[in-house]
């Protein structure tokens, strides 16, 4: 391999791990980023802010860009991009609490986005069956 190829991988690695970073973010945002409040039930019981369907509709609109990086075998990219964007719109979305305990959620959406990514690029690459790394330009 060239030194060129091999800049040109990485830097491919790279955009690939920004841009599944920004649609995660973007997806946050979308998904959860407008649901704000707590609903109150009549027993007097919380629960929310987010509802079920919005976290799945959140996991079902962010397989494919994954999907798409994993089928290309940018694994890098594909789980720290992700993770990556998850955690930072968790950070920014729920940093505003002021127990601080929302550095608790946070880890916890870094591990299982992190979790999550690396198994389903496992699955992908073992589906696949692609022989060659990094092709498919």
């Amino acid at each position: 391999m060239t030194e060129r190829t091999i800049t040109s991988s990485a830097l491919r690695h790279v955009l690939v791990a920004l841009l599944l970073a920004v649609v995660a973010a973007a997806l946050w945002a979308a998904w959860l980023g407008w649901d704000q409040h707590y609903d109150v039930h009549p027993d007097g019981s919380t629960t929310g802010p987010y509802q079920a369907w919005q976290v799945i509709g959140l996991v079902l609109t962010l397989l494919p860009p994954v999907l798409w990086a994993a089928y290309r075998r940018w694994f890098t990219g594909a789980v720290l991009g992700t993770t990556t964007g998850l955690a930072a719109a968790a950070w920014y979305d729920w940093s505003d609490d002021a127990s601080g305990l929302f550095a608790v959620g946070v880890a916890m959406i870094t591990i299982g986005s992190l979790a999550g990514t690396a198994l389903l690029c496992a699955v992908t690459a073992a589906v696949s069956g692609r022989k060659s790394p990094g092709r498919g330009a």
